[in-house]
């Protein structure tokens, strides 16, 4: 522990300035650890949705691969890679963006156009082949736009975590200490001065008794 008496004057306004700063940083670690609670309940809620949403993304790939096997096995694999494309030129992507505690966040989906007739080909297969890779497009957007907001609200976690760590750790316990150190001194100051006046007091009723004898 530092030596607290080489830069602390143990007087009654260094013990109100002591307390005073206490409470100020018990209000500011107070503060961080209920964003720390909030930023986690955020964190797990959107971990639940991006397992979700991996969830239902391998269900569209899966669905997809089963597409290009059925248009593949209709067609051949030649004439499947010579079809006609379906561009997403017309797909339009949506971002809805909002903050929490500060934190810029963003919920972004592919709004994907229906497909016209002659889209990704003439037949049904080539047809359900592209709906279902724009589909797989349409859930990385979504996947990736949960990701960031993951990493984002992890990193601003991160460092409120510091922070509280600090407060709680370093700060407060060195303040405390300080205290103990002030109201030591303080308490051993008044039993002195308690002392000199009592021995004062005794002084005088033995110079008084012996004038009085005299």
């Amino acid at each position: 522990m530092p030596d607290l008496g080489a830069s602390i004057i143990a007087t009654r306004v260094a013990l109100l300035e002591l307390r005073d700063e206490r409470r100020q940083v018990q209000e500011g670690y107070e503060l961080l650890d209920e964003k720390r609670v909030m930023l986690a309940t955020e964190i797990l809620r959107q971990l639940r949705e991006h397992t979700a949403r991996q969830d239902q993304l391998r269900e569209h790939e899966a669905a997809a691969r089963a597409a290009f096997a059925a248009a593949v096995a209709t067609h051949g694999f030649d004439d499947v890679t010579v079809a006609p494309s379906c561009p997403l030129g017309e797909a339009l992507l949506r971002r809805e963006n909002r903050r929490f505690l500060g934190i810029a966040l963003v919920d972004a989906h592919l709004d994907v156009a229906p497909l016209e007739a002659q889209a990704g080909g003439s037949s049904p297969e080539l047809r359900s082949c592209a709906h279902a890779f724009r589909q797989v497009a349409a859930d990385y957007v979504a996947l990736s736009a949960c990701a960031g907001n993951l990493r984002r609200l992890i990193r601003d976690y991160v460092r409120t975590e510091r922070r509280a760590r600090a407060l709680e750790n370093v700060l407060l316990p060195e303040i405390d200490a300080s205290l103990r150190f002030v109201e030591e001194q303080l308490d051993a100051v008044d039993q002195e001065e308690a002392v000199r006046v009592r021995n004062a007091g005794r002084t005088d009723g033995s110079v008084q008794a012996g004038t009085g004898s005299t």
